[in-house]
């Protein structure tokens, strides 16, 4: 493909308007079309982006012939469906994590992408931030291996609020979202898939009906082992903080940066064109659909973060 990818994007909140400013930086993709919740905010963004078509129905943006793919930065509760109208409308997707809160949801997806050969992807963008490649290039190159990974995912959110401060119309959720992106980036660094999985979880959110704090504990075929820490009630430090500690050194990753044991700084500018992971997944997406090939973080690649998850919901519903 060698034409503008011309792109339906939905969703006009925080991360989408983190994937606008990616697709900023891309030569031959342009964005189309907007949809959003909220018609005049969708207005309001796409007028800074420069969009000509806006709408609060995906499947308005669907219909239209000239659009080659779609971005969902939907509710979580919406990805595997939307995934599937995409799909079926003969659309390349790119669907930010989690793929689906049910597993057999996300496998039906996972089958639709098979068969329609389209460039169907799911957004784990630890696979793409620099600093995590940085740490993957050493364990391709056989100059590091993962005895043990400890990873803190850290949110002050007692109320539905998103990136931005502003209320959400949705509730997040700490094992089918937040825990993906730790699940599925321990197996693809490990290069085994997880063989043993534990989870617990605090007390139940009286409005919002989520568990606020969560520990999961995994073990791939390999040997190695990851503790997970997850909470919504955290008053700062926010985000997710990544501990390698591997048989030759210790790597602390926060985004897109890294650090080693020592807190010393690690140059990581060199790893890929960009400093910006959303981005990269972007150019990830765009260049498999022009490449006829699979993505990195393809549906059929993650199926198995979310096959780890069902059974850890399994375990904490018993």
């Amino acid at each position: 493909m060698s034409k503008t990818i011309k792109v339906a994007l939905a969703g006009a909140g925080a991360f989408g308007i983190k994937h606008l400013d990616g697709i900023r930086n891309i030569d031959g993709v342009e964005v189309v079309s907007l949809i959003g919740r909220d018609l005049e905010k969708t207005r309001e963004v796409a007028a800074k982006y420069g969009i000509g078509h806006v709408t609060t129905d995906l499947a308005d943006s669907l219909s239209m012939p000239e659009v080659d793919a779609v971005i969902l930065c939907t509710p979580t509760q919406m990805h595997a469906s939307q995934t599937l109208a995409c799909l079926k409308a003969g659309k390349h997707v790119q669907v930010e994590i989690p793929l689906c809160d049910v597993l057999a949801d996300g496998e039906e997806a996972v089958a639709l992408a098979e068969k329609s050969g389209l460039v169907a992807m799911c957004g784990h963008t630890r696979r793409f931030n620099p600093s995590h490649q940085w740490v993957h290039k050493k364990i391709e190159a056989g100059e590091f291996n993962i005895q043990q990974m400890d990873v803190q995912t850290y949110f002050f959110r007692r109320t539905n609020m998103n990136a931005l401060g502003q209320p959400r119309s949705w509730t997040d959720h700490l094992l089918w979202h937040h825990a993906a992106h730790t699940v599925d980036l321990f197996a693809y660094q490990c290069g085994s898939p997880i063989v043993k999985a534990n989870a617990i979880q605090g007390p139940i959110h009286p409005t919002l009906g989520i568990a606020m704090d969560m520990s999961i504990q995994l073990k791939a075929a390999n040997g190695a082992i990851c503790t997970l820490s997850l909470s919504f009630n955290n008053d700062g430090p926010l985000g997710t903080f990544f501990r390698y500690i591997g048989d030759t050194g210790t790597f602390i990753a926060r985004y897109d940066d890294l650090v080693n044991g020592k807190e010393e700084k690690i140059d990581v500018s060199q790893v890929d064109v960009s400093m910006n992971g959303i981005e990269l997944q972007d150019r990830e997406f765009f260049a498999a659909i022009r490449e006829g090939r699979q993505p990195n973080s393809s549906l059929a690649q993650v199926l198995p973060c979310y096959q780890v998850l069902h059974q850890l919901e399994q375990q904490l519903n018993a």
